[in-house]
């Protein structure tokens, strides 16, 4: 016959076997989440006991490292419609803490990240060696700009929160068109200048030009396909060509008249 105290222990046991069984199984189907390549150019690849190669719809798991190449250039979507876009010469873990929060990991390079929100907030972090941002719904950029981890955060749509992971200080709320640096030794500082906004739409129209030039050299409408100042172009010699005079009217024949 169970005592009272007994009857409390098992219930007790058996509320932490049921808690466990459901932590466990919260993991795993948060470790079942995948990033799918949508969009792809360039190199572009994972480390999955080795290097391999990225193509459109490849997927990629928790904890896997994402590299692209100097001309490598990625957009993935994740299970909820959110999307991160991967530029040239950068390295990314996706989901490395195993949760779906965690979202990424940017370890160098450059990362631009659409949080969908249609169905309400939906908590996000992306963390780089020296910052955490915090979002619950926008459009961000995150770039670490060297070995040391000075990490750019820039704002496009909506808002973030960025908390300093090595100096002590209050977590800074970045709101539309706005813009934080955070240094590895110094506290989180505001940047003035060029909107954010503005910014990246410049970077890829600079982005789409460099392509037209590399895709297609002799296609930008000038005569012979030649860009003025370039060899054998107008202008070639630096405007010293001299011109041929246009042609004269030829004088009438003389005299002849009544």
């Amino acid at each position: 016959m169970y005592t009272p105290s007994t009857l409390a222990r098992t219930v007790r046991m058996l509320l932490l076997a049921v808690v466990a069984g459901v932590s466990v199984t919260a993991i795993q189907a948060q470790s079942h989440e995948v990033a799918t390549v949508i969009e792809m150019q360039g190199q572009v690849w994972v480390l999955r006991g080795g290097q391999v190669a990225l193509f459109q719809n490849s997927t990629v798991k928790p904890k896997e490292e994402i590299f692209t190449g100097p001309d490598g250039h990625a957009v993935f979507q994740i299970g909820d419609g959110s999307t991160f876009e991967v530029f040239p010469k950068s390295h990314v873990v996706f989901q490395g803490q195993w949760t779906i929060e965690d979202m990424l990991q940017l370890l160098l390079g450059k990362i631009r990240v659409r949080i969908e929100h249609r169905n309400g907030p939906n908590p996000k972090k992306v963390s780089t060696p020296t910052a955490v941002i915090s979002v619950r719904g926008t459009v961000f950029d995150v770039e670490v700009e060297d070995d040391d981890g000075t990490t750019l955060v820039s704002v496009e749509e909506g808002q973030v929160e960025v908390r300093h992971l090595l100096q002590p200080g209050p977590t800074k709320t970045l709101n539309q068109n706005e813009s934080y640096r955070i240094y590895p030794n110094q506290p989180i500082a505001k940047v003035g200048g060029t909107s954010p906004g503005i910014q990246i739409l410049w970077d890829r129209l600079k982005g789409i030009a460099a392509d037209v030039l590399l895709r297609n050299p002799g296609g930008l409408g000038w005569p012979g396909g030649s860009v003025p100042g370039a060899s054998g172009g107008p202008q070639a010699d630096g405007g010293k060509t001299k011109k041929n005079p246009p042609p004269t009217t030829p004088p009438p024949p003389p005299g002849g008249g009544l």
